[in-house]
């Protein structure tokens, strides 16, 4: 409801607070002061959600480059509502006609034959239930009148000999670092549905589960170490119990976020203490195979996200073209002008690449089609930047002079991209990675010791991968604890990308078990069966 105007100037308004020291305020000047502030309220610009060029300048930018044409302008996907296909993880159950079959004369012409149609018509369904779920299994006991002895009725087949089984541990392990739900909130959420689960036990799970799938998170370690481009970047994080010795100077706590990327494959990786994000690449790359090309880093221009390798080790420095493009974004309302002419600069260096990657083009060409688009682009910013300084357009002290002061001084790594084939753009991989850390923080706030912290890095490192590898969390972190044997003997088989082939290919017989299964029937020796089994034989 739009409010009435009300004049007021600020003697009016000095006396109304002056009296409001001494009495309470009365309805009328309650009321005057009341407009004005939100009055003034309404005189500030609203809260700014996106860097996009449009929103930042308040205005609609100007048109990309007319070289060559922009991405699609067709609808992209995730509009509108799901279609039956988008429910991977429902259950799917065939309806079959329950008076017509295949072959059948048709009951509406009389004449013709029905036959089936190639897509079924789709039906989707959706209930509620618990996180976790319990059943209760009441056993019979039967006893004797005479001797005592009591009988109890077998467990039913299925059940297994654990309270909590393996599905709990993925369960409690997705909600609590995949979803940012803390312990205690799970609890009452059981609680309210009839299911007591302690926060305390929940912990416990995790932490028996963690040690399960411990082998995973490390071959994705050794994986990501093989990458060709890491992202790599820490937000802080809090640790009540961390014990540091007493030469330790460092005050801070941190959550590093790595991002290795090779062949299209993501891997996320999370590490919570002391060390800052380049020093735990560094220990990512003491993994790395020693014949294999220098790897591409890229972080933003922050010393403490480069690691300080050994000797004789190199790695190419890409530094993050938006954390870069932020200087500008910040200053913008004070220098629209000038921040508008690096804004749409930037924005065309962007333009290029999405085309590039409508085009799919690999590296080598990605690189050749920035070389002659985006190049004289850069080349053109560049002069512009130096411009400024020597022409005593910007005072170097300003919020501009200092935004042009970062992106000169770390221009070589802002520009890698039109160098080194592969280099991304920016560092929002990695950035997107963090969230998750962030969401945890924002919930649970802390983690208590740094053991805890290491068992939240195991699990978002398994449960993001998943997520950028389009695997389905839940069912990757119960299949491991299922195939905790096959997972020590051979890790690399049990990544989120090929769990599934793997899973196919234990539930092909062998040779061995199917021997094993003839025995039963022939009462032979395994060694006679194996050696007079063919390859058709055992395909059935």
């Amino acid at each position: 409801m739009r409010r009435p105007r009300l004049d007021v100037n600020l003697e009016e308004l000095d006396r109304v607070l002056d009296q409001a020291r001494q009495v309470p305020l009365s309805e009328p000047d309650y009321e005057k002061l009341k407009r004005a502030l939100h009055a003034l309220a309404a005189m500030l610009p609203p809260p700014r959600t996106t860097e996009k060029t449009k929103d930042v300048l308040g205005q609609s930018a100007a048109p990309g480059p007319e070289s060559e044409p922009g991405p699609s302008s067709e609808k992209k996907p995730g509009h509108g509502r799901n279609g039956a296909s988008a429910y991977s993880g429902a259950k799917s159950v065939s309806v079959p006609h329950p008076e017509l079959h295949a072959g059948d004369p048709c009951p509406g012409c009389e004449k013709g034959k029905v036959y089936p149609q190639k897509e079924p018509r789709t039906l989707v369904r959706i209930v509620g239930q618990a996180p976790l779920q319990a059943t209760v299994y009441e056993l019979g006991r039967l006893r004797c009148n005479l001797c005592g002895e009591v009988f109890t009725a077998p467990e039913p087949e299925g059940i297994g000999p654990e309270k909590y089984d393996e599905t709990t541990a993925a369960m409690i392990a997705l909600l609590k670092y995949g979803s940012g739900m803390p312990f205690y909130r799970l609890e009452k959420l059981e609680q309210v549905l009839g299911i007591p689960l302690p926060a305390s036990t929940q912990w416990e799970i995790v932490e028996d589960e963690a040690e399960v799938v411990k082998a995973a998170r490390d071959e994705l370690i050794r994986q990501a170490a093989q990458g060709e481009v890491l992202y790599n970047d820490d937000t802080s994080m809090r640790v009540l119990r961390l014990a540091r010795e007493p030469s330790d100077d460092r005050t801070g706590v941190f959550t590093s976020g790595i991002v290795s990327t090779q062949a299209g494959r993501k891997i996320a990786l999370y590490f919570t203490g002391r060390q800052h994000a380049g020093e735990n690449l560094r220990d990512v790359l003491e993994r790395r195979a020693a014949d294999l090309a220098r790897p591409l880093q890229m972080c933003d221009a922050l010393s403490r996200n480069v690691p300080k390798l050994s000797d004789g080790a190199l790695i190419l420095l890409a530094n993050c073209l938006a954390h870069g493009r932020r200087q500008f974004v910040e200053v913008a309302a004070n220098f629209p002008a000038a921040c508008r002419y690096v804004l749409e600069t930037l924005g065309d260096v962007y333009k290029y690449d999405a085309q590039a990657r409508e085009r799919q083009l690999s590296a080598t060409e990605r690189l050749a089609f920035h070389q002659q688009h985006s190049g004289p682009v850069m080349e053109q910013l560049h002069q512009w930047l130096e411009a400024q300084f020597a022409l005593k357009q910007v005072e170097p002290n300003s919020g501009l002079g200092k935004a042009i002061t970062y992106f000169l001084r770390h221009w070589k790594g802002l520009t890698a991209f039109l160098r080194e084939a592969g280099a991304p753009l920016d560092n929002n991989v990695c950035e997107r990675a963090l969230k998750r850390v962030v969401l945890h923080r924002k919930n649970a706030l802390f983690y208590r010791t740094l053991h805890g912290s290491e068992v939240g890095d195991l699990f978002m490192s398994l449960i993001h991968t998943c997520e950028l590898a389009g695997a389905n969390a839940f069912d990757y972190l119960t299949q491991l604890q299922r195939h905790a044997s096959e997972l020590a003997l051979n890790p690399a088989a049990w990544m989120p990308w090929n769990y599934r082939d793997t899973l196919a290919r234990l539930a092909t017989p062998t040779a061995a078990e199917y021997a094993e299964s003839c025995l039963a029937e022939k009462n032979g020796s395994s060694e006679e069966i194996v050696g007079g089994i063919g390859f058709g034989q055992l395909a059935k």
